[in-house]
């Protein structure tokens, strides 16, 4: 489970990247300030948890654990929910995404918690 996570990790990392530079160039002449700076939130927020999910990887190969996997969840799901919702209301302007941000935003949650938890109970 260690490798998947640090790949995803580098996966979600990446398509952040692409993300900003395609905010950046492409849509800084398209969208308006307000929505522009929504999906640069979100491209953000995607990056720090991709970071998030290459750590929960490299503790689980230290000491594998159901706290780490919940982390790695957490996260996962956090991003798809969370910047996944503000890419697509950047882009088309449906303003009832932002309900399913906060959702996003409760997963990250659960998944630093874990973290935390996976973290105190790791093998020394």
């Amino acid at each position: 489970m260690d490798r998947l996570w640090i790949a995803t990790g580098a996966a979600s990392s990446f398509v952040s990247v692409a993300a900003g530079a395609f905010g950046a160039h492409v849509l800084r002449a398209r969208l308006e300030t307000d929505l522009l700076a929504v999906f640069e939130t979100g491209a953000r927020y995607q990056m720090y948890h991709a970071l998030a999910l290459i750590a929960v990887g490299l503790l689980c190969a230290r000491s594998p654990s159901t706290a780490g996997t919940v982390a790695g969840v957490g996260f996962g799901a956090g991003t798809v929910l969370f910047s996944g919702s503000l890419y697509l209301l950047a882009l088309t302007g449906t303003r009832w995404l932002g309900a399913v941000t906060p959702v996003g935003g409760v997963a990250f949650l659960v998944g630093w918690v874990a973290l935390a938890v996976a973290a105190l109970r790791s093998a020394s």
